[in-house]
């Protein structure tokens, strides 16, 4: 008999599952139960509305790196469907992507919608079920399928595939934990810097192309693109740093500083050398006027004055305190943070499923057999840049295959 399987979520896991489940299952019914009236609104909103689908590393040993949780177990997943198969995936239905200067990659139409028209149409071919406003209130093993209680109706499934993405609070996983799981609680990954006493946030919508951001007290230490917004800072320097911190992060509150080094990977000695070099040829000009560094005009109006160095001076007579005091400045910014942003309908999770309960060569749950995860149900998370979107892909794959 044809097998009746449940794929719970309608984000971008639950649909790659369930595309996996009918091209290796073609005879199986397939439904998808989305809990909310809306499908693939992460998808909608990725890469303010581009859809960063993935990222252009093609290298399995290198691709692992980018996950702060998970990336060990990702390797296992990433053998049988990684980048390289999502770009084909996409292509061999009419979607052609491309990749930015920093590697992330889009649809060449620069829109989410070309995506989520692409699932549908790939949903309709393939005979899928998709049912909106089913919440799945619990999963109940019984027999050799599972009972599923979605709203007031109990509906019986051979295989279960769980896609139900991330939650805010430990409870969201009750029902998993229901089944034996152990469950990691959450705490946000991915989120800004909110700064509300730091005067740099009035010149939001500054940015870098690259900074270094270290958390005091901390090993944390990351560099890319910093972004000055009106609640603080963000941009992937800050993003990424949320994210490899983000369990020690929340054990601090969301209370602590960061220095910032403006020049990216410079160190003191360069940046003094390269002072000395340059005030040769600037020497008769006003420092305010002759920004050496290429940093944006109004940023570097604002270092001048936070080191209290008079901008109609001229660079022959900044003096050598005034020098140590803006070599310092550029190389180890001090900044408060109290609090966090998180983007509400692209919010990502440190957290969910133990991976140690997860087969990652099937995705299927070491606690309860023909039960499968695929996504950020299980305590996987990326870094910026598509890699969260490409673990939904391959897990969502593997599980459908398996």
């Amino acid at each position: 008999m044809p097998q009746n399987i449940a794929v719970i979520g309608g984000g971008a896991a639950g649909f790659f599952a369930a595309f996996s489940c009918k091209v290796h299952l073609p005879d199986a019914s397939v439904t998808i139960f989305e809990k909310t009236g809306k499908l693939l609104s992460k998808v909608k909103v990725s890469g303010g509305g581009r859809c960063n689908v993935t990222h252009a590393c093609f290298n399995n040993n290198d691709l692992v790196k980018f996950y702060p949780r998970g990336g060990k177990q990702l390797k296992k997943v990433f053998g049988q469907f990684t980048t390289t198969d999502t770009v084909a995936w996409f292509e061999e239905r009419g979607v052609e992507l491309k990749a930015e200067a920093d590697n992330r990659m889009f649809p060449t139409t620069d829109s989410s919608q070309t995506i989520i028209d692409c699932f549908l149409r790939e949903t309709d071919k393939l005979g899928i079920q998709v049912v909106l406003n089913a919440n799945v209130n619990s999963i109940q093993p019984k027999g050799s399928g599972f009972d599923l209680q979605i709203g007031e109706k109990i509906q019986h499934f051979d295989k279960v595939i769980v896609a139900s993405g991330g939650s805010p609070k430990a409870q969201g996983f009750d029902w998993l934990k229901d089944l034996g799981h152990e469950i990691i609680t959450p705490v946000p990954s991915l989120f800004t810097f909110n700064m509300p006493k730091e005067p740099i946030k009035n010149l939001m919508g500054l940015s870098v192309p690259n900074a270094t951001v270290r958390v005091q007290g901390t090993k944390l230490q990351q560099s890319g693109p910093l972004l000055i917004t009106h609640w603080g800072m963000s941009g992937p320097a800050i993003l990424k740093t949320s994210a490899w911190g983000a369990r020690v992060l929340a054990d601090l509150g969301y209370n602590f500083k960061i220095q910032v080094n403006w020049l990216g990977a410079m160190n003191e000695e360069e940046l003094r050398t390269w002072f000395v070099n340059s005030l040769q040829s600037i020497g008769k000009r006003k420092i305010r006027n002759k920004n050496p560094l290429d940093l944006p005009n109004r940023l570097w109006d604002f270092f001048l004055e936070k080191v209290e160095v008079d901008g109609e001076g001229i660079w022959a007579e900044i003096g050598k305190k005034n020098l140590n005091r803006l070599i310092n400045l550029l190389l180890n910014d001090t900044y408060e943070v109290k609090g966090k942003t998180t983007f509400k309908e692209e919010f990502v999770t440190s957290g969910g499923v133990v991976l140690a309960d997860v087969d990652f060569n099937t995705m299927e749950s070491r606690k309860c057999s023909g039960l499968f995860f695929a996504g950020e149900v299980i305590d996987v998370d990326g870094v910026t840049g598509g890699f969260n979107f490409q673990a939904a892909w391959s897990t969502g794959f593997v599980a459908g295959k398996s």
